[in-house]
């Protein structure tokens, strides 16, 4: 059993193949635009504590790194661990107390935590394999994964479109307000 956990294969998204480099390229610099989207969001419009503005500011700043560097080396991916630890624990802190009133930024700041949370579980059973991945869903390229992928996508966008609509027409009201 040891000798069997010791030799067992890397996954491939641990690894330099085409296939994965491309997607972790990809994902680099979606996350650096995301994920700063979400912590000037939550800076500019939640109350909550500066620590919770911290978090998502280092997993912003470190998802990319992470991934670039993992270009390089790819067993740095393990690393991956830490943004994303920073981010989904900024996420919940605010769904559980610093939501905002508004109910469309509300569901939006939910729908990211959900998004974030959904990426993060996707990330430790694709890349680390915590529990065994169905053959369906092995192939990096398979229509299950694009299809969790696209979810995971989903949620997060609708989940910023919310939020910042919502910033959009608070300012739009304080404006039409100050114009009286």
């Amino acid at each position: 059993m040891i000798h069997q956990a010791l030799h067992r294969t890397i996954p491939v998204e641990l690894t330099a193949d085409r296939r994965i480099t491309r997607r972790v390229k990809r994902l680099a610099a979606t996350s650096a635009v995301a994920l700063g989207l979400i912590w000037l969001l939550a800076v500019a419009t939640l109350e909550a504590p500066p620590a919770i503005d911290a978090a998502l500011a280092a997993g912003w700043l470190t998802m990319p790194a992470v991934l670039v560097a993992s270009l390089w080396r790819p067993l740095i991916r393990y690393g991956l661990i830490i943004p994303s630890t920073l981010v989904g624990f900024g996420l919940v802190a605010i769904a559980v107390g610093w939501l905002p009133d508004d109910p469309a930024a509300a569901t939006g700041w939910l729908l990211m935590t959900v998004g974030v949370l959904l990426g993060g579980v996707m990330g430790l059973w694709f890349w680390f394999r915590v529990v065994p991945v169905p053959a369906t869903l092995d192939d990096p390229l398979s229509a299950g994964r694009w299809a969790l992928i696209a979810l995971h996508v989903a949620l997060i966008t609708t989940g910023l479109a919310l939020a910042l609509a919502a910033l959009v027409s608070t300012l739009a009201l304080t404006g039409a307000a100050g114009d009286r």
